[in-house]
C-alpha cells in the first residue's frame, strides 16, 4: 500500500493487482468455450494434414507403413525443378493468377463504388442480388454455359457474324492463346457481385456528413468517389489485396479442368491440376506432394513479402 499526500491530506492507494493468464481465462471462460470447436476444426483440417508433407521426402508406397518408407531427401524437388512441364505449368499459373488479380480485384471495387451511387433503392437491390447469384452456381454449370456460348453455333459466334465482325464462326475453346482470357472473364462474371459485398459493407461505414460537406463545397459525384469513398475503403482494399497476393499460386483447378481440353492443354495446366494428375491419376504420391508443398511455401513467402512491403510503404498490414 502506498500513501499519497494532496493538499495536506493523506490518501491511501491500493496497488493494482496484476491479472494473471489463468484468471483471465476464468473470467472469459464462455468465450474460450465457444472457440473450442473452431480451434479443433482448424487443427484437424489445416494443421494435421501437414504431416502428409513427409511424403515429399520419401519414395512413398501405400502398401508400406510409415517406418518402412524409403527416405530420398530432396530427390522429388530436384526432379520437379528439372521437369520442363513444371515450368510450363508455372507459367500458366502465374499468367492466369496475375490476370485474375488485376481484373478480378478491380472489377468488384469499381462495381461496389458505382452501385453505391445508385439512388433508386429498388433497382440497387435487384442489381446486387442478380450480380452475386452466379457465385452460387457450380463451376460445372458455368463451364457448360461458357462452352455453349463460345461454340461454333453459340450466341457469341452468331452475334459476331451478324455484326460482320467475323466472316465465319470461330472455335474459341480450341484457341490456346485465348484460354487465359476465357477463364479470367468467366471468373469475373461469376465472382464480381459476391466479392463486391465486403466493399459495399465498408462503404456504409463512411460518415455521411463527409459527402454532405463535399456537396456544399461543390464536389460532384466523381470527385466524391475519388476523395471520400476511395480513401474510406482504402484499408479494406489493402488487406484484401495482400491476401490475394498470398493466394497468387493457389487458384484451384476446377475452372481449368472443366473449360480445358486436349487442344489447349499447354495453356490450361496449372499447379494444382498438375499435382492432382501426378498424385492421383499416375499414383506418384511423393511427387504430387512435392508440387503442392512448393505451391504452399511460395504462397507463404509471397504473403509475408507483400505484407512487409505494404507495412513499410503504405502503413497497412494484416499482421
Amino acid at each position: 500500500m502506498e500513501a499519497l499526500t494532496t493538499n495536506n491530506e493523506s490518501v491511501t492507494v491500493k496497488p493494482r493487482k496484476k491479472t494473471g493468464f489463468w484468471r483471465s481465462v476464468i473470467r472469459q471462460k464462455y468465450l474460450y468455450l465457444m472457440s473450442i470447436p473452431f480451434v479443433i476444426w482448424l487443427f484437424v483440417f489445416n494443421y494435421l494434414p501437414l504431416w502428409g508433407w513427409t511424403m515429399a521426402f520419401q519414395n512413398y508406397k501405400p502398401s508400406r507403413s510409415f517406418g518402412e518408407q524409403e527416405w530420398v531427401g530432396l530427390d522429388q524437388f530436384s526432379r520437379l525443378f528439372q521437369d520442363d512441364q513444371f515450368y510450363l505449368v508455372l507459367r500458366n499459373t502465374l499468367a492466369m493468377s496475375l490476370m485474375g488479380l488485376v481484373v478480378g480485384f478491380l472489377f468488384p471495387i469499381v462495381f461496389a463504388i458505382l452501385l453505391n451511387e445508385v439512388k433508386n433503392m429498388g433497382f440497387k437491390r435487384i442489381t446486387q442480388t442478380v450480380s452475386y447469384l452466379p457465385h452460387f452456381v457450380s463451376w460445372v454449370v458455368v463451364a457448360g454455359i461458357i462452352s455453349s456460348m463460345l461454340s461454333l453455333d453459340g450466341i457469341v459466334n452468331q452475334l459476331l457474324v451478324w455484326l460482320h465482325i467475323l466472316d465465319e464462326p470461330v472455335q474459341f475453346m480450341a484457341k490456346g492463346k485465348w484460354f487465359w482470357g476465357i477463364v479470367t472473364g468467366s471468373d469475373v462474371w461469376k465472382e464480381t457481385g459476391w466479392n463486391a459485398i465486403i466493399y459495399l459493407a465498408a462503404i456504409t461505414g463512411i460518415d455521411k456528413e463527409l459527402y454532405e460537406a463535399a456537396r456544399v463545397d461543390g464536389a460532384g459525384r466523381f470527385r466524391q468517389m475519388w476523395n471520400i469513398t476511395m480513401p474510406g475503403i482504402r484499408s479494406t482494399i489493402m488487406v484484401l489485396f495482400i491476401m490475394s497476393i498470398g493466394h497468387l499460386l493457389s487458384i484451384g483447378f476446377e475452372k481449368q479442368m472443366l473449360l480445358g481440353n486436349s487442344l489447349v492443354s499447354d495453356y490450361s495446366q496449372v499447379l494444382d491440376l498438375y499435382a492432382l494428375n501426378y498424385g492421383i491419376k499416375i499414383a506418384h504420391f511423393s511427387y504430387g506432394t512435392a508440387i503442392s508443398m512448393f505451391n504452399s511455401v511460395i504462397s507463404i513467402i509471397l504473403l509475408f513479402t507483400a505484407n512487409g512491403l505494404f507495412k513499410k510503404f503504405a502503413k497497412e498490414s494484416i499482421m
